[in-house]
């Protein structure tokens, strides 16, 4: 009897890794089909993150015109990298004209983003590649959204229509169904423990070449 539980105990557990390794990879597919916006403050202080949401929200009017033609996530990285400078000039026109002096960065990048979720939407954790615009020192708390699809400035609907062009039928229930955000948690765990064992074996082979 006691062999019969360990055998269904087992068969339940790689049922499970089967089904989250599954799921992490409908994920994944997700994670490569939307660009994400980070941007971070100079400080916690009250005056620099309301400074970083008016830095925000100018980006957010530009990125209309920027991502317009865009129909892919690729394309919408093109133009990212096409129009960088003037990312960069809009967000510092708007620290130089709110009395600051601060320094600003623009650039893309891959950035890691936990469970998030946008009106009726939830994007699973992990890396997504991001515009990533620091303000000063930028040691304050940051900001982040979706910038293609334009999940931060569009009508829910809309967004929905722009996703179901990328995204697979399945893929497209997983970020839009109930309860998913708890699984989404699954897979954060997930992730964080294969980044765990990833930096650890990393760590290994350092240490045997050196």
């Amino acid at each position: 009897m006691r062999r019969l539980e360990i055998s269904i105990l087992l068969s339940v557990v790689f049922s499970a890794v089967l089904s989250m390794m599954a799921l992490n990879t409908e994920c994944s597919d997700i994670r490569g089909s939307v660009l994400r916006m980070h941007v971070l403050a100079n400080s916690d202080s009250e005056a620099d993150q309301e400074l970083k949401l008016k830095v925000r929200d100018r980006l957010l009017e530009v990125s209309d015109v920027i991502y317009s033609k865009a129909k892919t996530k690729e394309e919408a990285v093109q133009a990212t990298e096409k129009n960088i400078s003037m990312l960069r000039d809009v967000a510092r026109a708007v620290v130089l004209s709110n009395g600051y002096d601060y320094p600003v960065s623009v650039s893309l990048e891959e950035s890691y983003f936990g469970t998030r979720t946008y009106g009726s939407i939830t994007l699973p954790a992990g890396k997504y590649q991001a515009v990533r615009v620091v303000i000063g020192k930028g040691a304050g708390h940051n900001w982040w959204c979706v910038m293609f699809p334009p999940l931060c400035i569009s009508a829910a609907s809309e967004d929905e229509a722009l996703l179901s062009d990328m995204l697979t039928r399945e893929q497209l229930k997983l970020v839009e169904g109930d309860g998913y955000e708890i699984r989404f948690k699954c897979v954060e765990v997930y992730e964080e423990f294969m980044s765990y064992l990833n930096d650890k074996n990393d760590k290994h082979h350092k240490s045997i070449n050196k």
